[in-house]
């Protein structure tokens, strides 16, 4: 945040310190925001135009802006990071925190929150002694606790720890696992910020979304607002990984073309054939993909998604009928069985795709598979279920013909074995 930097690694530091993170500029935003209404914070953050990095891309402002001025409130930010191929949050976790922090804080002041909680992943268990070492720093400085910067403000943060489920990625399922209780999706409405953290309204934010929030105080909406894709503004941290010279994380501004972030990872190592974007429920693409822009607006209009800014590579040395059976074995698996679609659902998925990987698929399991994915996206209780198809179709449109070769060699092979 160096000269109102609109960046999330500006500061970041292989042993974050309170000392360097404050001479980069940090906790100005929350100065600026303690100095304002919380109304007109939350206005600053609506006027950004910043959406949630989570994932869903929601309007954070809106969200703010529904929790009742009156009343308990809490935060809570979502870092139980479960999404394949995703490790942005863990970056700024591990060298970034005090950005995560601060953007909490702000959020507690601008909602009427006095508490705050981080529900960080059961993997992660160096990252939480890490955080817990942070927050020590930002009490002994007078940042968090009772009141904040000599007001009248105050604002505490606890830490929790995940039990390792993916469907707890869901905001309401995490609030149910916080709560000491099985993590499982609720009904909505009521929403979160009407009913959420035992009956209170409570805003649930991702790291990646509440390390933006400092930037804007810091730098002022309209310059975050001008910063990359006019739908979807601001920074964005990208995961990189699979068949690629440098994986990594690499901060660019929203609506980077997929070719650019690549070639910033240092290009593909072989002949790229296919790339899912966005975390396993995101879509599969074959070298189509080069040229699609990385921001909400854009990845939608093409029918996919953004989801957590992902990109997982695969070379030409990469059988699609295995990425088939990875995916449909890690929706099964990570399935939590509530509902009747997403429970036999994903194991019909998976049986089917099991068949076809060893050898032992037919030809019209391909067809079958899409039906099911179609019924499961129609009758299952969560987004879990429902986000099956995406993954399941992009890889049947761009890669079918592949699976159905292999399958018919494979028959051949049996045949006159």
């Amino acid at each position: 945040m160096k000269d109102a930097q609109i960046s999330m690694t500006a500061c970041a530091a292989d042993s974050p310190n309170l000392r360097d993170y404050m001479k980069c500029g940090g906790f100005g935003g929350l100065r600026k925001a303690l100095s304002m209404a919380p109304a007109e914070v939350t206005g600053r953050i609506k006027e950004s135009g910043l959406r949630g990095r989570g994932g869903a891309g929601f309007p954070t402002g809106l969200k703010w802006e529904s929790i009742p001025t009156e009343g308990e409130a809490y935060i809570l930010c979502n870092a139980d990071e479960g999404e394949p191929g995703t490790f942005k949050d863990r970056y700024i976790m591990e060298k970034a925190p005090f950005l995560m922090i601060e953007g909490m804080t702000i959020a507690g002041y601008a909602v009427g929150s006095r508490k705050g909680y981080i529900y960080i992943r059961g993997e992660y268990p160096q990252v939480a002694k890490l955080i817990e070492t942070t927050l020590e720093m930002v009490r002994g400085e007078g940042l968090l606790g009772d009141n904040i910067l000599d007001t009248d403000y105050s604002f505490e943060i606890e830490i929790s720890k995940g039990g390792g489920s993916y469907v707890v990625g869901d905001e309401t399922a995490l609030l149910s696992s916080l709560m000491g209780e099985r993590g499982i999706p609720w009904k909505k409405p009521p929403f979160p910020t009407e009913a959420g953290l035992w009956g209170k309204p409570t805003v649930v934010n991702n790291v990646e979304t509440l390390a933006c929030v400092p930037l804007i105080l810091n730098a002022g909406a309209e310059r975050f607002k001008a910063m990359g894709a006019s739908g979807s503004p601001g920074p964005k941290l990208f995961s990189v990984s699979g068949h690629v010279n440098s994986p990594g994380i690499y901060e660019f501004p929203m609506g980077i073309t997929v070719e650019e972030l690549i070639a910033a990872a240092g290009g593909v190592k072989g002949h790229l054939k296919a790339l899912q974007i966005g975390g396993t429920a995101g879509p599969v693409y074959d070298i189509e993909a080069l040229t699609m822009k990385l921001d909400f607006d854009s990845m939608k209009n093409l029918g996919g998604t953004l989801g957590s800014g992902a990109l997982v590579l695969m070379n030409s040395t990469v059988n699609m009928a295995d990425v088939l059976d990875v995916t449909m074995r890690f929706f099964a698996e990570e399935s939590c069985g509530k509902c009747f679609a997403c429970r036999y659902g994903t194991r019909q998925l998976t049986y089917m795709a099991r068949r076809i990987v060893s050898g032992q698929g037919k030809g019209d399991y391909l067809d079958l598979m899409r039906r099911t994915a179609e019924v499961m996206s129609a009758t299952a209780f969560c987004p879990f279920g429902q986000s099956v198809a995406m993954p399941l179709h992009t890889i049947l449109d761009h890669f079918g013909e592949e699976i159905s070769d292999f399958i018919r060699h494979q028959k051949y092979f049996r045949e006159v074995g």
